[in-house]
């Protein structure tokens, strides 16, 4: 048995951006990622949800990182010199808001045609399937595609790790100021987001760090 997204939408063909995360290869729509930076540039804020690991300064606005390993209920990210975060565009009610998520590793900038998405299956994944628009084909392994507006929606923010209940509060809205963060800015990795502009020393991480 197979399914959708909870909402019932799959994922389109198009470019998506794939990184690692705890052991699988996830992907985000290439047109709904702004930017790389590096992890070093996270700046840990107290009082703040786990999964929140920080903000980031980023040319002056001060954004959010959320560790999407331990929204997950997979854990907190370890830093490596492969952590990388990930400025993504979520679109709540029609307001897009951008934060940033840290991943394991980047991987790769994947084209996937009409016939190399396939629906989520109904067990055997290893996060909540409201979490994902499909699957897509790429050897050896298929890649999650991750809803980056249900991921990173209010309901969502507020949950538990791994629940997606209601339970618990983020303190401050994504836009707003944090008192004491970071005045320096997130460096950006050289390099656009074109095909083969994921750096290649962490698209090539050794497999025991990845």
């Amino acid at each position: 048995m197979t399914t959708a997204a909870a909402g019932g939408a799959m994922a389109s063909p198009g470019q998506y951006l794939t990184f690692l995360l705890a052991g699988e290869e996830y992907g985000i729509a290439i047109l709904r990622v702004r930017e790389i930076v590096e992890c070093g540039a996270v700046t840990r804020v107290p009082g703040t949800p786990p999964f929140i690991r920080g903000v980031v300064n980023l040319r002056g606005t001060v954004l959010p990182v959320v560790d999407l390993a331990a929204k997950f209920g997979l854990g907190e990210t370890a830093l490596t010199r492969w952590t990388s975060v990930v400025m993504v565009e979520a679109e709540w009610e029609g307001v897009k808001t951008t934060l940033g998520v840290m991943t394991d590793a980047m991987s790769r900038v994947l084209d996937l045609g009409p016939g190399e998405i396939e629906p989520v299956p109904s067990f055997g994944v290893p996060v909540k399937l409201d979490y994902l628009l499909g699957m897509g084909r790429a050897e050896p392994r298929f890649v999650l595609i991750l809803d980056i507006d249900r991921v990173l929606s209010p309901e969502e923010l507020m949950a538990l790790p791994g629940e997606g209940s209601s339970h618990g509060a983020v303190d401050a809205p994504p836009h707003a100021p944090v008192k004491g963060a970071s005045e320096a800015a997130a460096r950006p990795i050289q390099g656009g987001l074109d095909r083969g502009a994921v750096p290649r020393e962490r698209a090539a991480a050794p497999a025991e760090e990845r």
